[in-house]
């Protein structure tokens, strides 16, 4: 059912293609004005353009036409995405108002559910498939406008939304070549193309950011991608596995609506609050702070994959195991108990005895 050798075709089109076409992108954002301009809730001290999402949406489109991916969906896949490529072009040079950038979200959603790609059931182990009804239009609108932010929040470091993304659709691809997946492999690939093109040019020290043009399309591709592939999925808990490929990203803007709600701040401010300016403060440095957050979110994507044809002691087990790397996660970023890491210091001193054991046999 596969071709892999279009497959790595196309991802080399795309590969390529995003590296080569970010160059005239950063130039079009300069003359353009789109910049990123330093202040107190930024880490970086000059100014750089931004809009590099533009390379990743024209590179994965490059890469998909080599494909020539047929399915119904696809026309309003990719109308969704030009609405949300617009609306991250026009926030990234206005900043526009949230309202209005939600209202683009929304807009990107209707494509998908006019088209009838929604989350229309949840299997549950015991019971089985639950049909959703009428709800499945509201939680189909509620997971990509949710997805789309979540990806934009997490946007904060170089190259963290790049890698991140990436290490999502890597573990999505895979579960879709074993489900047999078609279209959602083929968007997977080039996507993942695109992305690491672009990363080049975007990891510590960035040369450009993807800004929201890139994040919101990443957000809203992922959201897509997974009701082709991932909620169609037969296994016991299927609506758990997108939520464990993207448990990172879930997990920090569950936090940032806690702790807005909590300081009686709109959900909508942006903040530097987040888990990778926590990990900063904790005393990671900028590097070694996307790549373990990249470290994280590598193993939620194996677990989803071991998720996705699990028996049911198999997904308690992996369920476990996902809570405790959130709880352990969370503790890096001194976000559990005023900052203390029990369970972190525990491993820490398991380790050392290991170390100082294997040095006395040596």
């Amino acid at each position: 059912m596969f071709n892999y050798v279009d497959l790595a075709i196309a991802f080399i089109i795309a590969l390529v293609s995003a590296f080569v076409l970010t160059y005239p992108v950063k130039k079009l954002a300069i003359k353009m004005k789109v910049v990123d301009l330093p202040n107190h809730r930024k880490i970086h001290t000059k100014v750089t353009p931004r809009m590099g999402g533009l390379a990743i949406f024209l590179g994965a489109v490059l890469g998909a036409l080599y494909l020539h991916p047929s399915h119904p969906h696809i026309p309003e896949i990719l109308a969704g995405a030009i609405v949300i490529i617009i609306t991250g072009m026009l926030d990234d040079r206005y900043s526009i108002k949230p309202v209005i950038k939600l209202t683009g979200q929304l807009v990107a959603a209707s494509f998908l559910v006019s088209s009838g790609l929604i989350i229309e059931r949840i299997t549950l182990p015991f019971i089985g498939m639950i049909d959703l009804g009428f709800f499945s239009v509201l939680i189909t609108v509620f997971w990509v406008v949710g997805i789309t932010n979540a990806i934009n929040l997490i946007d904060g470091l170089d190259g963290l939304a790049t890698g991140v993304s990436t290490i999502a659709l890597s573990s999505m691809f895979v579960m879709a070549l074993f489900d047999a997946q078609v279209i959602a492999a083929y968007l997977c690939i080039v996507l993942i193309g695109a992305n690491l093109g672009f990363l080049y040019h975007n990891f510590y020290p960035a040369k450009i950011y993807m800004g929201d043009t890139g994040s919101n399309f990443l957000g809203f591709m992922i959201a897509a991608i997974s009701m082709l592939g991932l909620f169609k999925n037969i296994a016991l808990f299927s609506f758990i596995i997108p939520v464990i490929v993207l448990a990172v990203p879930i997990f920090d803007t569950m936090l940032a609506i806690f702790r807005r709600a909590t300081n009686k701040e709109s959900i909508m401010m942006a903040d530097n609050k987040h888990i990778h300016y926590r990990l900063i403060e904790a005393g990671y440095s900028h590097r070694k702070t996307v790549l373990v957050i990249y470290a994280f979110s590598a193993l939620f994507g194996i677990m989803a994959i071991v998720f996705s044809n699990a028996s049911l002691i198999t997904s308690f087990v992996v369920t476990l195991l996902v809570l405790v790397l959130l709880h352990i996660f969370a503790e890096l970023a001194g976000l559990v108990m005023g900052g203390k890491r029990p369970v972190v210091d525990r491993l820490r001193g398991i380790r050392k005895k290991a170390k100082q054991k294997q040095k006395h046999k040596q």
